[in-house]
């Protein structure tokens, strides 16, 4: 079957790979589209598998909430560089992804793969569609969802943060605006302050039993203690571990807007004012690329490539 330029260029609208790749791929399948679409496609997840092993470490992190039931999703994508992470159909993707985490509650990212893109088309699909069409390894490393409202969602610098806050609300304050702006301004306090455990009673006991170690060791070492009681000592050192638990632990953090109220203190507060009650129960607070290994380019060797 002859084609034409004008299918070469449907072609590569479809699929956006390059006009020759598509017109080798028409002439393989004798101008059949849909075989010229699937015959890109295996090739694209070739080539995805390639990409596979480059280091992904930058990309978007997104959180959002349901309009329609109030559940909620947080999701992190890497891609191999922050340009690809501002790319429009980038961003598209991670939000659609987002969006199958609320709506088909996937148990893992193999199952995720398996859900609706929005688009007619697999996640898995989407994604291997988007690694031919950008020429990155790009990867769904992480998400999380909640199921029950109320929750906020906050994105911070385009996603270089993402917050989601759960909280318990009584009855007359479900569905409130001001519920939902005192989950934002939570979720901000989360981003900025970087709290490690909701509060004293979530904190890792071994974490803060090492962290209990290192001050005693602080605390003897300094001159000023000398001489002094164990007790004494004890004392300094349960002063500073609350410390500690205090700038770790989001209730027990100074509010970042009134820093005479704890976040604990401040949501009472809201929660009085309102006639209700609110009750902060849970956050995910992601970083792009937090704990990977970012990529380091060498641009001498690859020009050198180019070259050779």
């Amino acid at each position: 079957m002859p084609f034409t330029a004008k299918d070469v260029q449907t072609l590569r609208e479809m699929t956006g790979v390059g006009m020759m790749d598509c017109k080798k791929a028409l002439t393989e399948t004798d101008g059949n589209m849909d075989k010229a679409v699937e015959t890109l496609r295996e090739k694209g997840m070739a080539a995805a598998a390639k990409k596979a092993s480059r280091i992904a470490a930058d990309g978007m992190c997104y959180a959002a909430v349901s309009e329609e039931d109030g559940s909620a999703a947080i999701i992190e994508c890497n891609s191999e560089t922050d340009f690809v992470a501002k790319n429009e159909q980038f961003i598209g993707f991670v939000k659609a992804v987002a969006g199958a985490v609320i709506r088909d509650n996937p148990a893992d990212i193999e199952a995720l793969k398996e859900s609706d893109a929005g688009n007619g088309r697999t996640v898995g699909a989407a994604l291997t569609d988007l690694v031919l069409k950008i020429g990155e390894n790009i990867q769904i490393r992480r998400f999380e969802r909640y199921a029950e409202p109320a929750n906020a969602a906050y994105v911070h610098m385009g996603g270089k943060i993402g917050v989601l806050v759960h909280m318990d609300v009584s009855e007359n304050l479900k569905g409130s605006p001001a519920v939902t702006e005192l989950g934002r301004d939570v979720a901000m306090q989360i981003a900025a302050m970087r709290p490690l455990w909701l509060d004293e009673n979530d904190a890792d006991a071994n974490t803060v039993a090492k962290e209990r170690e290192i001050l005693t060791a602080q605390v003897k070492q300094d001159e000023k203690n000398a001489g002094k009681p164990d007790a004494v000592v004890e004392k300094i050192v349960e002063g500073r571990v609350r410390k500690y638990l205090a700038d770790v632990c989001l209730l027990m953090q100074p509010y970042v807007k009134e820093n005479k109220l704890t976040v604990a203190q401040h949501v009472a507060e809201v929660a009085k004012s309102l006639g209700g009650e609110i009750k902060v129960t849970r956050f995910t607070r992601y970083e792009k690329g937090e704990g990977l290994e970012k990529r380091v380019d060498d641009l001498a060797a690859e020009v050198a490539k180019m070259v050779q």
